[in-house]
């Protein structure tokens, strides 16, 4: 079975999959992580974000268990991988990455902005995850705020405002939810009843099947 899971950024996705994973007992693969550590990768050597080339360099060179997520959260790597993500190029190199995880012959859950219409179009069960920017920021705040991060809440949420709109309105794959997926607003809901509410579609979706 593979459970494909997308989203605006924290709208409560990546604890869905994480928790929906564990329920199931699927691999689970944050494809996020994908851009933020192709991004790192170009930071690292002192390379400019926008440099298509490099780019594609270091996302051809990322391997699955190469991350360190600890690196790899924060705002300042959000906002480096929404740039990474609105590059056809690297997002056609990290397509066939995606698809080998999801190929398992246990079944896979991942989440990201295109499984569902692009990464993993045929899978079992899609939930678009989606909440209302202002509760997103708070979300986005609290979590930077438990990392020790200074936080302006103005700034997370103009922020998450510029990832809506570059991850909406980019060229290739963009953030849109998938003609037969279920909408899961999770505005008014704390995880355990977001985890609740997921586990009943995919109960629902698999018993239909």
């Amino acid at each position: 079975m593979i459970i494909a899971i997308d989203g605006p950024a924290a709208s409560g996705k990546g604890t869905i999959a994480r928790r929906l994973a564990a329920h199931y007992g699927l691999p689970h693969l944050d494809t996020g992580l994908l851009y933020r550590a192709t991004a790192r990768s170009l930071m690292e050597r002192g390379e400019r974000l926008e440099n298509v080339d490099a780019a594609i360099s270091a996302a051809r060179g990322l391997a699955l268990t190469d991350f360190d997520e600890t690196q790899l959260r924060g705002a300042e790597m959000g906002e480096a991988a929404s740039i990474m993500g609105a590059m056809p190029q690297v997002r056609a190199v990290l397509l066939d990455l995606q698809r080998q995880f999801a190929a398992r012959q246990e079944g896979a859950i991942l989440d990201g902005r295109d499984i569902g219409s692009i990464i993993c179009p045929n899978a079992e069960v899609k939930i678009f995850v989606t909440a209302q920017s202002e509760t997103r920021a708070q979300r986005r705040a609290l979590e930077l705020k438990s990392r020790g991060e200074k936080v302006d809440f103005a700034a997370v949420l103009a922020d998450i405002q510029k990832r809506d709109e570059r991850d909406s309105s980019r060229s290739s794959a963009p953030l849109i939810m998938a003609s037969d997926a279920i909408r899961l607003d999770t505005t008014g809901l704390d995880v355990e009843k977001s985890v609740a509410a997921a586990i009943a579609i995919v109960e629902n979706k698999t018993q239909k099947s």
